[in-house]
C-alpha cells in the first residue's frame, strides 16, 4: 500500500529532481563546449575517433534516459 508523500518527502523529491535536471544541464553544456576532434591525417585514425565518439554518445544517451524515467518516476509520485 503506498502512502502519500508528506509535504517534506515532496520537497525532497523535488529538490532531487531540480539537482538532478541542474546535472543534465551542465552535462550537455560540457558536451556543446567540448570540441570536436581535429581531423586525422590517416583515415584510420579518423574512423576510430568517429567509433569512440559514437560508444560515448550511446552511452550517455543512455545515461539521460535512465534519469529521465527515474525523473518521471518521481514526478508521478508528487502528483498523486
Amino acid at each position: 500500500m503506498e502512502h502519500a508523500p508528506q509535504p517534506n518527502e515532496a520537497q525532497d523529491a523535488l529538490a532531487r529532481a531540480k539537482a538532478a535536471i541542474g546535472r543534465i544541464e551542465a552535462a550537455a553544456t560540457k558536451i556543446a563546449d567540448t570540441p570536436l576532434p581535429s581531423p586525422s591525417a590517416t583515415e584510420g585514425a579518423s574512423s576510430a575517433k568517429v567509433t569512440a565518439l559514437v560508444n560515448k554518445h550511446e552511452a550517455m544517451r543512455e545515461e539521460v534516459a535512465v534519469t529521465m524515467r527515474e525523473l518521471d518516476s518521481i514526478i508521478s509520485k508528487l502528483e498523486i
